[in-house]
């Protein structure tokens, strides 16, 4: 929460993304610029704001040598490349030539190469104009309403919500329409592994990058207590990391470069050293299943089995059983009236809905009050639970919960009898971690190395992945790898 809702990364994500053949490439239209430049810098305001110096220069540089490769008339002016100070592992654009990376995406490359293609994929969802049929899609969807989206996202556990939740239904209706479909992800690699082969890069170094970005959504999901069995590609909208990994081998040996081409591996990890990976502690932390905000000093603990996100205005939470968003309100020192705000906000002003008399009570000993509501849809109905704080006398918290019917909080029960606040020491003590690069010496091996990263748990685990190694693999004196340290606030 970083003073705290993600509203595009599903527009072109990267780590939700075999054979399709690459198209000519069209014009950007001045009216699709003009629309993302007005659009830019309330994206970057969503994300935590941009890296520029060397670090944006370096990524803009090598967007540049891969966008050109497309037929796009003047590419290196037409695609424009931001980084993100953001902690998702994700990469998207919007039409119009803007492109968005992450920092935590970049922590989790190995090299150069990596981030062409990441950059190349992005290029090629704009350049094959597949925002036009996405756009269709959402003019469809935009009449579905709050109710029809709500019990959609609940029922088929999709992780839509939070959008609802922060945004109201008319724009959680467009956004949650953004994603791109299977066979546009699987074009857009084959548009990156082009761009990035013409430009001299070596194309393996798509699989490896889609490889392991499965790796770390599958380990995430560990550490958030999620560790379900996989859905099947066929029940998915995107494909699933494995299969896009292969394609992406294939891709690879059909252009006659595999395993030849540019890397520059010591260049990139240099580029990187010293960058922030995981949460900005100013703007609260994610630590498996716990969230903590050291400025605003306070802490909660989400239910095993869900996953959950920082945004700049809500902490998402998202399940099979239901999802919700922790965030605040305008507060005029009323928790009933709050409450009420909170869900006349999040179903519509307009929209009829009964509030119940909500119920008083504390935790942790911070007055609280709570209520359930039925909210009823062409698909069936949920409840829509608000647990408010009284923080202060000018504050108030809230977690606003989206359930199956009957469930009412439910699900959610150890998570909002969780917050609390935290002392000065255990703020003074949540430190930021940050990348270093460090040369393998005689005798390192990867779980000596694991115990320097800053985890309390998964090191080796986490160490693994973010080389891309596995659990056979040895080093090297003189090597390079990649630790996450503590730096300092």
């Amino acid at each position: 929460m970083r003073l705290f809702a993600t509203i595009l990364t599903s527009a072109s994500s990267l780590a939700l993304a075999s054979c399709a053949t690459p198209i000519a490439d069209p014009a950007i239209s001045p009216q699709e610029a003009q629309i993302a430049e007005r659009q830019h810098d309330a994206v970057v305001a969503e994300f935590g704001g941009a890296l520029g110096g060397s670090l944006g220069a370096y990524v803009e540089q090598v967007g540049d040598t891969v966008a050109v490769r497309s037929a796009t008339p003047n590419a290196a002016a037409a695609y424009r490349f931001t980084t993100l100070n953001a902690p998702v592992e994700n990469a998207f654009a919007v039409p119009g030539g803007r492109i968005y990376v992450t920092r935590e995406l970049l922590g989790l490359m190995e090299d150069e190469a990596e981030l062409a293609f990441v950059l190349g994929h992005e290029v090629g969802h704009i350049a094959a104009d597949h925002s036009q049929a996405r756009q269709a899609r959402a003019q469809r969807n935009s009449v579905l309403g709050v109710l029809g989206a709500i019990a959609g996202s609940v029922i088929g556990g999709d992780s839509g919500l939070g959008n609802l939740l922060a945004q109201g239904a008319q724009q959680y209706a467009t956004l949650n329409t953004l994603s791109y479909s299977r066979e546009q992800e699987y074009e857009s690699d084959t548009l990156g592994i082009g761009y990035m082969s013409a430009a001299g890069y070596d194309p393996l170094a798509a699989a490896s990058m889609l490889n392991s970005l499965g790796r770390a959504s599958a380990l995430e999901a560990r550490l958030q207590g999620n560790d379900t069995r996989s859905t099947p590609e066929w029940a998915r909208t995107h494909p699933l990391s494995e299969n896009r990994t292969a394609r992406a081998i294939e891709l690879a040996r059909q252009t006659g470069r595999a395993g030849s081409g540019i890397r520059d591996r010591d260049e990139f990890l240099s580029r990187i050293e010293g960058i922030m990976v995981d949460d900005d502690p100013a703007q609260g932390i994610v630590d498996g299943r716990t969230f903590t905000h050291p400025d605003l000093r306070l802490q909660f603990r989400i239910p095993t089995g869900f996953r959950m996100q920082n945004g700049t205005r809500a902490v998402s939470i998202m399940g099979q059983s239901g999802q919700a968003q922790f965030s605040l309100a305008p507060f005029n020192g009323n928790l009933d009236t709050y409450i009420a705000g909170v869900i006349r906000g999040i179903v519509g002003q307009q929209a009829p809905v009964s509030i119940p008399q909500p119920r008083t009570t504390t935790v942790n000993g911070i007055p609280a009050a709570y209520t359930t509501t039925r909210v009823n849809s062409g698909n069936g109905a949920v409840d829509l639970s608000v647990m408010a704080y009284r923080w202060d006398a000018d504050t108030a918290y809230h977690f606003a919960m989206l359930t199956p019917a009957g469930q009412g909080i439910g699900p959610f029960s150890g998570m909002v009898g969780s917050l609390r606040p935290i002392s000065a020491q255990e703020a003074a003590a949540i430190r930021p971690r940050v990348i270093d690069i460090v040369t393998v010496q005689r005798g390192d091996t990867p779980q000596s190395l694991a115990r320097r990263m800053a985890y309390n748990n998964y090191q080796l685990e986490r160490f693994l992945v973010l080389n891309s190694m596995d659990s056979g693999s040895t080093l090297t004196p003189g090597q390079k790898v990649k630790l996450v340290v503590y730096g300092r606030r």
